[in-house]
């Protein structure tokens, strides 16, 4: 595993810093607008990456960004970490009680009573200063995917998880809770779930082990998905040698399913139980928003369209499904939405 870091570490810079403002479109056209925003002293456009999306208990989209984390109610944008200038942000969550979290990945976590903000980094508990992501639990816990494991923030206090407790690895890059209270993390290895009480790290598929698992989700059926990756020998000229091979996989409680060989770094299931993913469409390939269709999505085959794609190594990101109905996606240079017609470059 060690032998790939710098290798991945390499393949990541590049995809970071790769522009990602051509489009190529599969499937029908898809006609793409720019957005009309209102010019006000409270607008900035979010640039940079955009990591995740999410929506708060009004119906305003919260946008984490390598710029800033933003909100946009509709009309104009408004940066809402304007006051906080070094980092850059991965995550934002609004708790049950109305108040931001905004993760960052190098500096913390910050908090936002919605007057003042209150920081957490390493010395007030926190596993790592790197944060990928922010779930809240059914108890009100907030758990923070660490690059030095999972932390759990109860409201007054940290408790760290790491390989010691039974953790898979301690670089963690997604939680999820399912509908029987267990809690999933996706790591840079095999995904473990966590039951309150011990650890349980997930079979290697075919014996061979997960590698990058960025998202889980638990469909309306209790199946759940990984998106990721796994290691597979490729015999050669020089010697054996470890592959990485892309994949979405479904698990039932018993087996496995692959169900696309197309990357995926954030999966999202709608309201009317479609899966959409973003992702590489093959290693070095270029990355796409997909959408399988809930009528085919436990076939063999299930039917998948790519609402819109990036040539070259252009990156998309996270994934919101708003109130409305319209789908929202981050790339390296902003966020973009789409109405099922048009695709809206914000």
């Amino acid at each position: 595993m060690k032998r790939y870091a710098p290798l991945y570490t390499l393949f990541l810079m590049f995809v970071f810093f790769t522009s990602c403002k051509d489009w190529n479109q599969t499937n029908k056209p898809i006609e793409i607008s720019n957005a009309k925003i209102e010019d006000t002293a409270s607008t900035y456009r979010p640039t940079g990456m955009v990591r995740n999306i999410k929506q708060d208990s009004k119906g305003n989209i919260l946008i984490a960004s390598f710029k800033g984390v933003f909100r946009y109610d509709g009309k104009s944008f408004t940066n809402l970490t304007s006051k906080i200038k070094l980092p850059s942000f991965w995550d934002v969550l609004e708790d049950r009680k109305g108040n931001l979290w905004f993760a960052s990945k190098d500096s913390g976590v910050y908090y936002f009573n919605k007057k003042t903000f209150q920081h957490f980094a390493t010395q007030e508990g926190l596993a790592s200063n790197r944060v990928a992501s922010i779930y809240e639990d059914r108890a009100g816990n907030i758990w923070f995917a660490t690059g030095a494991g999972a932390s759990r923030y109860n409201g007054k206090s940290f408790r760290n998880f790491t390989t010691k407790e039974g953790l898979s690895n301690n670089d963690v890059t997604s939680i999820m809770e399912d509908s029987t209270g267990k809690l999933w993390f996706g790591t840079r290895e095999e995904p473990c779930f966590y039951d309150g009480k011990t650890f349980t790290v997930f079979p290697k598929k075919d014996g061979k082990p997960f590698h990058n698992v960025w998202s889980i989700i638990e469909d309306r059926k209790g199946n759940i998905w990984f998106g990721g990756s796994i290691l597979k020998d490729r015999k050669g000229q020089k010697g054996d040698t470890l592959v990485l091979e892309y994949g979405l996989w479904r698990y039932d409680g018993n087996t496995y399913t692959k169900v696309s060989d197309k990357g995926t770094s954030i999966i999202l299931q709608d309201k009317k139980g479609n899966i959409w993913t973003t992702g590489a469409v093959k290693l070095n390939g270029y990355w796409a928003l997909s959408r399988y269709d809930e009528k085919t999505l436990y076939d063999k085959n299930p039917q998948v369209t790519e609402i819109f794609a990036l040539k070259g190594m252009g990156m998309l990101c996270g994934i919101l499904e708003a109130k409305d109905g319209s789908i929202w996606v981050g790339s390296l240079n902003g966020v973009y939405r789409y109405d099922g017609k048009t695709i809206t470059d914000f």
